[in-house]
């Protein structure tokens, strides 16, 4: 079952070597639906080794500034969702907090001015 070392065959291509390729006759295509391009797997990206250092810190600066951006909105729209409904009512309370504040304070301004019209009438008669 065990062979001796194979040989290799004579000409192997390499991945440098331009293959000529014969003329193919052309046939009608029907196109094909657009699709949108399957991200590329990991590793496989501009960064994957022909990538600069310069270009390394502008790509990284880049997605950095993208990510500050959804956390930006993210973080603003959490907010805005937590806080709405506190504030909310944190207004209410102080509305009604307020409204029975004037309501006393007009109550004592009446009465003063009731008393010192009584007492005026009460001085002349």
């Amino acid at each position: 079952m065990t062979q001796g070392p194979r040989t290799p065959p004579r000409h192997v291509p390499t991945l440098t070597e331009v293959i000529p390729l014969s003329p193919a006759p052309v046939r009608e295509q029907t196109p094909a639906p657009e699709v949108a391009p399957a991200p590329p797997p990991p590793g496989s990206g501009p960064t994957a080794g022909a990538v600069g250092a310069g270009q390394e810190e502008e790509i990284t600066q880049r997605v950095l500034a993208d990510l500050q951006r959804q956390i930006d909105l993210m973080l603003e729209y959490r907010l805005r969702e937590t806080l709405t409904p506190a504030l909310a009512r944190v207004a209410d309370q102080l509305i009604r907090d307020t409204r029975a504040e004037l309501a006393s304070t007009l109550w004592d301004v009446v009465s003063r001015a009731v008393a010192q019209e009584l007492a005026r009438l009460r001085s002349r008669g």
